[in-house]
């Protein structure tokens, strides 16, 4: 990650930025931040009349340049401007109305922009939020950008969502809550905490980082009285990264982690399953934290929110999040 030969012009890093779901707020979004001054150096992969009609809807005066490739965007962002790799929809689109025959357009944007950071050609990418329900309605196999960009990169990946003040990663992602304990196994366990303890080190320049790990139970287990997952998979884990010179804490009860006398010191979490982790990081900083995908071969970031389809076309949507993922992709992607 963050290697020297990614594409820059200048000081800036150029960043690749997919809407995501066309009916939703993300070409909302991303054309407030194009209105907007700012050092980021961005080109957006989308269909470029969709985005001027929402412009137009939005009573945003923005030029949308199309380019033929990178080597054609500019060498720094101007307010009102906003350069697009063109990706024609199916069907014309109309904010707060999903349509299937979108879906494949969705996944093509996120398909062109990996494929340019993989070949260094973009030095980041940053995503809006997508439907997945509507894509998999379309009848494609869709759980997530995270599953769908380690696929296209043959890489594996941890998913970690990250505040000014807090950072989460999770072992397992999108998966019913019933299937959740079989999959930590310990080569999941010990890739996690390996994939995010490097991160920490190589991205963030922590030279020891603390990582907590939550138990999987209640009570971490409860000593095996309320689950085995702790004593026969977590701790064995944790104890060969100790071993090795990882600062690693745990297992801890979930309950009690995410409290001052453990966070004060910690510099990330270790979550077993979604809901475990998220909904302590969102309420401490929900619209600013940032999605952040872990062991691909590229920096990948993304908003900490859904497609808020009721906001799509209104002026009501808040861009506070897809700053935040712009500015965290070009600090972890810097050469």
């Amino acid at each position: 990650m963050g290697g020297s030969s990614l594409t820059t012009t200048g000081k800036q890093t150029l960043i690749a930025l997919t809407p995501g779901e066309p009916a939703g707020i993300g070409p909302d979004i991303a054309l407030m931040l194009a209105s907007e001054q700012h050092d980021h150096r961005l080109v957006a992969i989308a269909d470029p009349n969709m985005l001027r009609a929402r412009a137009a809807l939005l009573g945003l005066n923005i030029i949308i340049k199309e380019v033929r490739s990178v080597t054609d965007c500019a060498r720094q962002h101007l307010p009102g401007h906003l350069e697009v790799l063109p990706v024609a929809l199916a069907t014309t689109c109309a904010p707060g109305e999903l349509n299937t025959a979108n879906a494949a357009y969705v996944l093509e944007c996120l398909k062109t922009a990996a494929q340019l950071c993989i070949s260094k050609q973009l030095g980041a990418m940053v995503t809006g939020p997508v439907h997945k329900g509507i894509i998999n309605d379309a009848g494609i196999d869709f759980t997530g950008h995270t599953e769908y960009l380690a696929e296209l990169s043959h890489s594996r990946p941890v998913m970690m969502l990250a505040t000014k003040t807090l950072r989460v990663a999770l072992v397992t992602t999108h998966l019913p809550l019933r299937d959740v304990s079989a999959a930590i196994q310990p080569d999941k366990l010990a890739y996690c905490i390996e994939t995010l303890h490097a991160f920490l080190r190589d991205n963030c320049n922590l030279a020891e980082p603390e990582i907590l790990v939550c138990g999987l139970n209640p009570h971490a287990g409860e000593g095996g009285h309320l689950g085995r997952e702790e004593i026969d998979i977590i701790e064995p884990v944790i104890k060969n990264c100790v071993t090795r010179g990882m600062n690693i804490i745990g297992p801890l009860p979930a309950d009690t982690l995410f409290t001052e006398k453990y966070l004060r010191s910690a510099d990330a979490v270790l979550a077993m399953y979604h809901d475990q982790g998220l909904p302590v990081l969102k309420y401490s900083g929900f619209g600013r934290a940032v999605n952040i995908t872990l062991g691909l071969p590229f920096i990948r970031t993304s908003v900490d929110h859904g497609t808020a389809l009721e906001l799509a076309g209104t002026g009501k949507a808040n861009s506070n999040s897809l700053y935040e993922a712009i500015k965290m992709a070009i600090e972890y992607s810097k050469p």
